[in-house]
């Protein structure tokens, strides 16, 4: 966490965050490709392998170590981040509401669809981030960005056409997770401001204003009911891949923190397409849930080319700034 103290601390000088070593840039990268890959890995087996019935009751666990981890931090001095007042709700909505539906969203189509299918459906982000973008941060995208976005669309339709295993709940899922995703990054970037709750802030209050009423959801679908009655409590290996699924839950939100402040939202982009690439690859040999088809498979293939297109693109204009594609106008998420 001394990291993210630095992160936080270099919010409020400007001096400090012109110049974070190599060591920082390289160490937050792999922190937050290693958390984004290693959650959906955890997630998967929880959701699919011990067959927990409870997606719900599992972002439950994750805004409750998130929500913990966080609070004691602060009483440590760790991190800092302002004490609840009146104005916060103002200050984060729409944020909690995006959040929660993220989270629920996200697990719950993971539980339904096979890690290669579920990598390419998640592409969708982008386009709605870079809507998102547009509409409400007035950002501009240069020709090449667009026909990149579009390849990864082209790709992700004819996986998903011939998908032999199409499950229509998983896919609304999916979906919805894009929307909320979308949404949840673009807002999250308009309301960080450090002068005001900062990263820690956001965070935090997220977590602590959408636990309960996530609960309330919980119970009154029946979530918690089979939660409760899983019989896997007892089991040792499913009970420390749980409490893991928890602590990652909160270590990606940080580690995304990290990468992009030591990074910028370039570098998050670049390690997120990458991390999808393994994600893809090795769902189809160890999650035992992908059925081959010539077309899906093809569709798999150009999606990725296309993730990785953007990401040659982005970091090209990057290391030439004379490039049409600027810094800002990159899509906030491509983690997903």
């Amino acid at each position: 966490m001394t990291a993210g103290r630095q992160a936080e601390g270099a919010d409020a000088d400007p001096a400090s965050a012109r110049g974070p070593s190599r060591v920082a840039k390289l160490l937050s990268a792999l922190f937050y490709g290693a958390c984004s890959f290693l959650i959906v890995l955890v997630n998967k087996a929880l959701l699919t392998t011990y067959r927990f019935p409870s997606p719900i009751f599992l972002g439950i666990g994750q805004m409750a170590a998130t929500i913990m981890i966080l609070y004691v931090s602060k009483l440590n001095k760790i991190i800092h981040f302002p004490d609840f007042d009146k104005k916060i709700p103002v200050k984060l909505f729409p944020l909690p509401l995006l959040y929660v539906g993220n989270h629920i969203s996200g697990l719950s189509s993971t539980s339904k669809l096979s890690l290669p299918m579920f990598t390419v459906l998640r592409k969708f982000t982008i386009p709605l981030t870079l809507l998102l973008e547009t509409i409400i941060l007035g950002k501009h995208y240069s020709l090449n960005i667009i026909v990149s976005v579009f390849t990864i669309i082209l790709g992700a339709f004819i996986a998903a056409g011939s998908d032999l295993a199409f499950n229509l709940e998983g896919y609304i899922f999916v979906f919805l997770n894009d929307i909320f995703t979308a949404a949840n990054g673009v807002y999250t970037k308009q309301k960080m401001d450090p002068k005001e709750l900062g990263k820690y802030g956001v965070l935090f209050y997220n977590a602590c204003f959408m636990i309960i009423p996530t609960l309330i959801i919980s119970v009154s679908t029946g979530d918690l009911q089979q939660a409760t009655e899983f019989n896997e409590w007892k089991n040792v290996l499913f009970i420390i891949q749980f409490l893991l699924s928890c602590f990652l839950g909160f270590l990606l939100m940080y580690s995304t923190v990290l990468c992009s402040y030591y990074n910028s939202a370039l570098t998050t982009a670049v390690v997120g397409a990458i991390k999808n690439v393994s994600i893809a690859y090795i769902g189809m040999l160890v999650g035992g849930d992908y059925i081959f088809s010539v077309l899906n498979f093809v569709g798999l293939n150009i999606c990725m080319a296309g993730g990785l297109r953007y990401s040659f693109l982005t970091l090209s204009s990057q290391l030439n700034p004379k490039q049409s594609v600027d810094e800002e106008s990159i899509p906030l998420d491509l983690k997903s």
